[in-house]
Formats: C-alpha cells, sequence, structure tokens
C-alpha cells in the first residue's frame, strides 16, 4: 500500500462548460461555487502575493525574498541557493530542523524511523536548505527472527547525497492529479463527468455514478486498496477493478484510496493515447527541467537510489527481497512499475522545482503548466462536508499530523508510504520536502509521521512574526502538551467604561489548542473574560468577531487582530487578567502573541505594556518576549 496511516487514525449537478474553456464551475461574485455541495470557497491568493501582504510575518527589516505574486506581470522566481536571511527565514530553527531529523535517525523509540533522509526547505525563491543526512542504502536483508536489520560492509553501505533519488510512493498521485487537470484546461476531461462516460466498463459493480471530482477527492465510495497484484494479467487486474463494489455511497463519505487515482490513470491513458510515464515526461517532467523525475528508474541509476524493502511474505505481498531501484509498491509493480497512485522516483530537488512552480501560479521560467485559476483550485477545499479531511484536487489540505506547524487552510501536500513528504503554505510561500527511506529494511520500524512534524514545526517557526508595534511582543511558544500563562498584575477599576485593549496574532490546532482570556478578582477563581477582535484591512472597517467563550482556536489567518475586552463587570474589584495558552500531546500550530497591551478605566490608563514600569509587571509563565 502506498498511502500513510494517518496520526489521527483515518488512514451533482453537471456544470456547463464550452469546449477549451478549462475548468467547469459557477462563478458567484468574487468566490468559486462547485455544485453538489462540495465547495462554496473565495478563490486562495498564492506565493508571494499572500506572504507580502500579511502583516505578521516576514523576513528581518522587510527585505525577505518571498518572490512570487498572482498579480499579473508579477516576477515568479526560480530557484537558487541562497541564506535564510535572503529567503526571509530564522537560521536558528533551520538548524533546529536538522537537528531533530538527525534524532529519528536513532532508535525513536525501538527503531530509527528511517535509515537517512534528504531535507530541503525554501522560501520564495531561495532554498535555503538541502541537507542529506543518514544513509541511502545500509541494509542488506531483514531478519525476522531477531527483527533486526542486516546490514551491508560498511563498504558497501552508500551515503545520502543531495541528488539521492528516492521511490516517492502516493507523492505521484500528485504528479498524476496535475496531469488530469490539464486535461481540464484544455476541454477533454469534465470534472463533474463520470467515470463510466469514458471507461463504460467501469460501471460494474455499482459504480456509474462516481465522477471525476470524487477520483481526485476520495470521495468515490471505493475501498483504500485491493491485491491487484495478483491477478498475473493487466486484463485480470482491470477486471478486478471493474467488479469492485464501492464501500460505500459514492460522494458520501471520504475514504483514502489508491483504486481513484488508478482509475484516473486509466482515464488519461484513454483520452490521450499515450501511456501515464510519457505523459509525465511530455507534460510536466521535461517542461519544468525535472530531470531526475521518472517511472522505472534505469539500472545506471541505481547507485543514486534510496533503497527500500527487504520484501518477502508475509509482510509483503510479494517475494522480492532487497528492493533497490524499482517501485516499492506491489499494486504499481504489477502495473510494470507504472501506476497512478505509485511508481514516481524523483529527488528532492526535483520536487522544490514542482513546488516553485506552483506557488508560481503554475509557472516556472518559461514553461507553464497550469493556469493559475487551475492552481487556486489545487488549494482549495472540495471536502467541505467531511471536516478534518481537507482536500482540492489530488492535493491534501490542513493536515496536522504531517504538516505540524505549516498545516493552515491553505496549506498543500501530500505523503508517500516509503517515508516521503512534500508541503507547501502559500501564505508564507514555504516549502519543505522530507524524503526518507522508511519502509528499508522493513516497513514495520515506523509508525506515525513524527520527523515530519518535527521539521515542518521548525520551519513554521522560521518563518519570522513581527511584532505589532515596537520591537518584541509576548509568544507563547510551540510546545505540545503544555500551559503557559501571561499575567498582568492587580488592578483596580472604578469605572463603568474599563476595557481592555492589545494586538492578538494566533495559529493553534483547532480545537485541539487554544488561547483563554481569563480575570480573577479578589484571588477567586479563573473565569473566562468574553472579548471581540477586529482584523484590519483595506476599505470599510470590518465588524468586530465576537469570542463569547473568551478564547480562540485554529488559523487567524497569520495576521494580527485588534482586541476589545469589556471590563465593566469588575468595577470596584482588584482584578488580574491573564492570556493562558494550553496544547495537547500530539500538534501544535505557530503559536500565540500578544503585543501592545493596554488596560483602560474610563479615561484613565492604569496599565500600558509600552511603559516600562508596567511591562515589568508582568508576569510570564512560559511565554517569552520575542522579536519574531
Amino acid at each position: 500500500m502506498t498511502g500513510d496511516t494517518q496520526g489521527n487514525g483515518r488512514t451533482s449537478e453537471d456544470t456547463p462548460r464550452t469546449a477549451g474553456s478549462g475548468i467547469a464551475r459557477r462563478r458567484l461574485g468574487g468566490g468559486i461555487l462547485a455544485l453538489g455541495g462540495a465547495l462554496a470557497l473565495t478563490p486562495i491568493p498564492l506565493a508571494g502575493a499572500a506572504a507580502r501582504s500579511d502583516s505578521g510575518t516576514g523576513g528581518p527589516g522587510g527585505a525577505a525574498d518571498t518572490g512570487a505574486g498572482m498579480e499579473s506581470g508579477a516576477h515568479r522566481p526560480t530557484l537558487r541557493r541562497g541564506s535564510a536571511a535572503r529567503a526571509g527565514l530564522l537560521q536558528e530553527p533551520l538548524d533546529q530542523l536538522v537537528r531533530d531529523a538527525e534524532a529519528y535517525l536513532a532508535d525513536s523509540p525501538k527503531h530509527p524511523w528511517y535509515a537517512g533522509a534528504v531535507l530541503l526547505a525554501g522560501r520564495g525563491g531561495t532554498v535555503a536548505l538541502h541537507r542529506p543526512i543518514g544513509k541511502a542504502v545500509r541494509y542488506s536483508a531483514y531478519d525476522e527472527k531477531t527483527d533486526t536489520g542486516v546490514e551491508f560492509p560498511a563498504d558497501r553501505q552508500i551515503a545520502m547525497a543531495e541528488d539521492t533519488v528516492f521511490d516517492l510512493a502516493s507523492i505521484s498521485k500528485l504528479f498524476t492529479s496535475l496531469l488530469a487537470v490539464q486535461q481540464i484546461e484544455r476541454g477533454r476531461l469534465e470534472l463533474e463527468a463520470t467515470v463510466a462516460s469514458y471507461l463504460p466498463d467501469f460501471a460494474g459493480g455499482g459504480k456509474q455514478d462516481i465522477t471525476v471530482r470524487q477520483l481526485l477527492t476520495h470521495t468515490s465510495g471505493f475501498r483504500s486498496w485491493i491485491p491487484l497484484y495478483k491477478e498475473p494479467t493487466r486484463e485480470g487486474k482491470l477486471r478486478m477493478l471493474w467488479d469492485e463494489v464501492p464501500a460505500s455511497t459514492p460522494g458520501s463519505a471520504y475514504l483514502y484510496s489508491d483504486l481513484n487515482l488508478i482509475s484516473l490513470q486509466l482515464i488519461l491513458e484513454h483520452l490521450t493515447g499515450r501511456p501515464l510515464d510519457i505523459l509525465l515526461r511530455e507534460e510536466i517532467t521535461a517542461p519544468l527541467g525535472m530531470h531526475r523525475t521518472r517511472y522505472n528508474p534505469p539500472a545506471s541509476w541505481k547507485p543514486k537510489i534510496a533503497a527500500t524493502e527487504d520484501a518477502r511474505l508475509p509482510w509483503s505481498g510479494l517475494e522480492r527481497g532487497l528492493v533497490w531501484g524499482e517501485v516499492h509498491d506491489e499494486n504499481a509493480f504489477g502495473f510494470g512499475g507504472v501506476a497512478g497512485h505509485a511508481g514516481v522516483f524523483s529527488c528532492a530537488w526535483d520536487l522544490a522545482v514542482l513546488a516553485r512552480t506552483l506557488l508560481n501560479g503554475g509557472v516556472y521560467g518559461r514553461s507553464r503548466i497550469l493556469s493559475e485559476e487551475s492552481v487556486d483550485l489545487l488549494f482549495t477545499d472540495f471536502n467541505t462536508a467531511f471536516p478534518g479531511d481537507e482536500h482540492g484536487l489530488g492535493f491534501e489540505l490542513y493536515q496536522h499530523w504531517y504538516m505540524g506547524a505549516m498545516a493552515t487552510p491553505r496549506s498543500a501536500g501530500h505523503t508517500g508510504f516509503t517515508g516521503t513528504s512534500l508541503v507547501l503554505d502559500p501564505t508564507t510561500d514555504t516549502f519543505l520536502i522530507v524524503l526518507g527511506n522508511s519502509v528499508h529494511p522493513v516497513r514495520s520500524w515506523r509508525s506515525g509521521s513524527a520527523p515530519r512534524v518535527a521539521t515542518a514545526n521548525q520551519l513554521a517557526r522560521a518563518v519570522p512574526v513581527r511584532p505589532e508595534r515596537g520591537r518584541t511582543a509576548w509568544f507563547s511558544g510551540m510546545a505540545s502538551a503544555s500551559t503557559a500563562t501571561l499575567t498582568l498584575p492587580a488592578l483596580r477599576l472604578d469605572s463603568a467604561r474599563a476595557r481592555l485593549e492589545c494586538a492578538l496574532w494566533w495559529d493553534t490546532e483547532p480545537a485541539s489548542d487554544g488561547l483563554f482570556l481569563e480575570a480573577s478578582a479578589g484571588g477567586e477563581e479563573w473565569q473566562p473574560v468574553p472579548f471581540t477582535t477586529v482584523r484590519p484591512g483595506p476599505g470599510h472597517r470590518p465588524a468586530p468577531m465576537p469570542h463569547p467563550a473568551g478564547s480562540v482556536t485554529g488559523w487567524s489567518g497569520r495576521v494580527w487582530h485588534r482586541l476589545e475586552a469589556d471590563l465593566s463587570a469588575w468595577r470596584g474589584a482588584s482584578l488580574r487578567l491573564r492570556w493562558r495558552y494550553t496544547t495537547d500531546q500530539l500538534y501544535v500550530g505557530r503559536g500565540a502573541y500578544v503585543d501592545a497591551l493596554r488596560v483602560r478605566d474610563g479615561g484613565r490608563t492604569v496599565f500600558d505594556s509600552e511603559r516600562p514600569r508596567d511591562a515589568g509587571r508582568i508576569g510570564a509563565t512560559g511565554w517569552v518576549r520575542s522579536a519574531d
């Protein structure tokens, strides 16, 4: 199987379109509406346009090279190596990113998560980190009796290198999805058309109503996997697919399935008359100069390819021995190495080119592979009916289980069972590639996505947040399973017009982590303080957003908000106020920042954090003053 087990346990009406007019959808105002309840969202700003317009993020002195913009004629960068400062990133979190990744080369807790990895991180057009760690080839076999790896002699082991090529496993699905969206642009494929309208035999087993969109968003009803490799002929494999009965009514549930992208491959090959590997080369890798990306790498590449598993029964479906230079996935192997769900090999730099292309709005250098409109859809959630399973066309969205603190409603990516992952955040114009060989020597040695989360957390931390006012702001930190408090001194309020004002910035794991404003009068228990927030923006003043429970959670847009809280209920009392930031043990967001704290009592200002004496009276547990 190619899909990773996720950390949280989650393993319509046609729209008219004229030929060649691109993706079929109906526009309402400035938004996009895909019929059938799948989507009703505003298109998402991409690349540097979002990064530059975000007043809460940016590089030192505002000089960051955040690169692309989606405006007509905007500069869209190609990649080059550069410093963290040139990328608008902080160096220390990038150094910590490497240290965190290296920790998983050791037992974690019983076995290494991977034998090695290649890490690549950047922002805008600058690759600020490209680091190989560990071994590309370490083990010759797996000893199931002792649960140990049989190592090659030292002189036959191969260290990871920047250009090591990996079996991407399910990241291959992204390439198939991009090829499908190209065909939609060209008017040859309809997003809301049924699969059976292109492949009549597909209708078997009650699948006549499954649409192309449902394949791309994993809402077709297919179960996750079937052993197609057990059928010796291609015809037999297809017959298994034609006869497969959906596990749920199409469109009624999300269930990640390799069968969706295998079916999409068959549509593409039918429409174009070209096999998938040729389509990949002609439509994506050759135009973008991704010369180390392909299906079925030649034998000459083998010394530069990371080995995968000692594939033997019962843990593997096939008896193959050490898989090295051939696709690991059994079904993809059964299709001759070329499949819609798995089989693509690539290196970190090539994937960074793909990331930059998408963040640029579909263009890299002189080559355009997708329209800006199509790229918008890749990062737009079609699965609003299935909270927690956000999905664009082929791309997963807002998944903390491997995106960590990079996860926002705009963050897109995918993982691969072999230990690979790709994350793009259009909000900050950042990209992270972690390529590991985590099934080397056996798939049972790792579980979860701890290295992916750890590295993503550090890249998110590397994007600075400028204080709303002055040189520093209070920062909650990003620790998991923790509580941090920021407490003001006791204040006596005499006015019926007493209020708290401050600037607030937050990004937490939705619902699981939160920031709470609380009050205590006369030493009594802490209780919530309702407040309102306003997100500044161009034009008229937006309406205040009420927070009656005195808390915020989730994503604030990564910009500063102005907060006001009515304190009149504590008139005549000696009042203490505090911010409490609480996280669970799993994942975190970028954290919370508080700045420009001020308490007004009618016409008097009784507390102002910009006054040195008042600032010195703030009690901080877990919170720190931060310039970034």
